[in-house]
């Protein structure tokens, strides 16, 4: 394969040093990148707007700064993904729902400025449910999202986009964001990594509850590396996300140097509360029982965390309220079902209710310690059921048990994020149906920077073996979607701009 066409098979961490040792120009990245986003983006559909010009532009004035020698930011030269919730200047921002088809932001949110300010190259915007609303990336103003390994089926959500076209090698840096999985659940069924936060530690600019921790943004990558060069790019206090404070972003370069064999592992299938289909239950005994001769002690936990369920729904319902009153005001009928489910959800709570999940997120927190006086780390799956057709809005049952709601299937992922705990969805091979399985990796209370340095040194340790190593897809074999994955589209974007969006919520 020519040089070229191979750049965008390459880590992000090694373009960015190919760039600043002036091996390769950022200009032949940017359209190896667009050449590659042409050929297969069809197949997939995770690519949205795009600004092709404008990048190109910029990819010339990125490789005038290297041949000058100027300093060059972390990520100088990269083409960026960036997710159809985060408002980008100049580019067609629409969340996904019809309300904002012509939406045109004048101004890049935090998160946005941060990345560009590095050096990040803003190519184009990544594929989500309307709103951020559910796992799996769909919506009438862009399509479905395939996944990479099979379009057939979904790449989850709300950041499926990303996930997909990072799997794809369409681009080396994607942005995503979790409240209930949106990071780590397409990163486990695109075989990517996508790292949720602790509350603040990247702030989140776009949410009108700036005090909840459940919402966050942060990185995603094809490696932990990258994902942790993202995250060096953007972490650090705002006055835009109260919750914000000040770190050592550069610190998180280098994660936490950790020996596996020193690590007390705890493992559990479903915390004690989550339905799960059998076969994943099945691939994950067989991927702990391929692992555990990698840390010092490796055994099953046992948890009992109260009424999570109800929590999570009274917790989001009011992220949703928040954000879609005016929209719902105006007229129901221009919220997508999801969306709509969740406002009117919260609609019927009362104070008592808000008072209650508060309380209850309180004491799960501290439940969920009592793992950590004998574990250093919880591993469990990410998600309950394999990658299933995308023209399933949801997985309505798992292991045989019907699910409450269009996001109870979530149950894995929304667990952690009521801990606040860090967490990381890391690719560990495949499952039965030979699709990417992801492990969730959760570690200590606001202990960020050693869980990324635990996930990296699995990631290092399953290279090497077929069993746990991250799966790669082949899109040159993939056949054309049946359906097409833009089938469910109405009309198309709208050019210009419209009222700009508040806030929005992601799964």
């Amino acid at each position: 394969m020519p040089l070229q066409d191979s750049l965008p098979t390459l880590s992000a961490v090694e373009l960015r040093r190919l760039i600043g040792n002036k091996e390769i120009s950022p200009v032949a990245l940017l359209d190896a990148c667009i050449a590659r986003i042409e050929a297969y983006n069809p197949k997939i559909n995770a690519i949205t707007a795009t600004d092709f010009e404008r990048a190109r532009e910029q990819a010339r004035e990125a490789e005038r700064a290297v041949m000058r020698g100027e300093p060059l930011g972390l990520l100088h030269g990269l083409p960026l993904g960036v997710k159809d919730l985060e408002a980008t200047a100049g580019l067609l921002t629409t969340f996904g729902s019809p309300l904002y088809r012509g939406n045109v932001p004048a101004q890049d949110n935090v998160l946005v400025a941060r990345l560009r300010a590095a050096g990040a190259i803003v190519t184009a915007k990544t594929n989500v449910p309307e709103m951020g609303a559910g796992a799996n990336s769909r919506n009438v103003v862009w399509g479905a999202t395939g996944n990479p390994f099979n379009p057939n089926l979904n790449a989850g959500g709300s950041s499926g986009g990303s996930a997909a076209a990072l799997a794809a090698d369409f681009l080396p840096v994607c942005t995503g964001s979790d409240t209930g999985g949106s990071l780590r659940i397409p990163a486990a069924k695109c075989g990517v990594v996508g790292f949720r936060p602790s509350p603040g530690l990247v702030p989140s600019s776009r949410k009108l509850l700036g005090w909840t921790p459940i919402s966050v943004v942060g990185p995603m990558g094809r490696t932990v590396a990258d994902a942790c060069l993202q995250l060096a790019a953007s972490a650090g206090m705002s006055v835009t996300d109260p919750l914000s404070y000040e770190s050592d972003p550069l610190g998180f370069l280098v994660p936490a140097n950790v020996d596996l064999g020193s690590l007390r592992v705890g493992y559990t299938e479903d915390f004690g509360c989550c339905d799960v289909d059998d076969d994943i239950r099945q691939t994950f005994r067989a991927k702990i029982a391929a692992m555990k001769h990698l840390f010092r002690s490796c055994e099953p936990v046992t948890f009992d965390l109260g009424d999570v369920h109800r929590c999570f729904d009274v917790l989001r319902a009011e992220s949703f309220v928040a954000g879609m009153h005016d929209a719902y005001t105006r007229d129901p009928s221009s919220l997508g079902p999801n969306t709509r489910a969740n406002y009117e959800m919260g609609a019927r709570m009362s104070l008592v209710d808000s008072a209650w999940a508060q309380a209850e997120q309180t004491r799960i927190l501290q439940r969920f310690q009592a793992a950590y006086r004998d574990y250093d780390v919880i591993l469990s799956p990410t998600t309950p059921v394999s990658p299933f057709p995308w023209t399933r809005l949801y997985a309505d049952t798992v292991g045989g048990q019907p699910q409450a709601n269009y996001y109870r299937w979530l149950a894995l992922t929304y667990v952690v994020t009521l801990t606040t705990h860090p967490s990381i969805a890391l690719p560990c091979g495949t499952d039965i149906a030979g699709m990417p399985f992801g492990l969730q990796v959760t570690g200590g209370f606001r202990a960020d920077r050693q869980t990324l340095g635990i996930a990296q040194a699995m990631e290092t340790a399953f290279a090497t073996s077929p069993t746990l190593r991250r799966p790669v897809p082949d899109l040159a074999a993939l056949a054309a979607p049946e359906p097409a994955l833009r089938s469910i589209v109405t009309d198309p974007p709208l050019s210009g701009a419209t009222e700009p969006a508040r806030d929005v919520s992601a799964v």
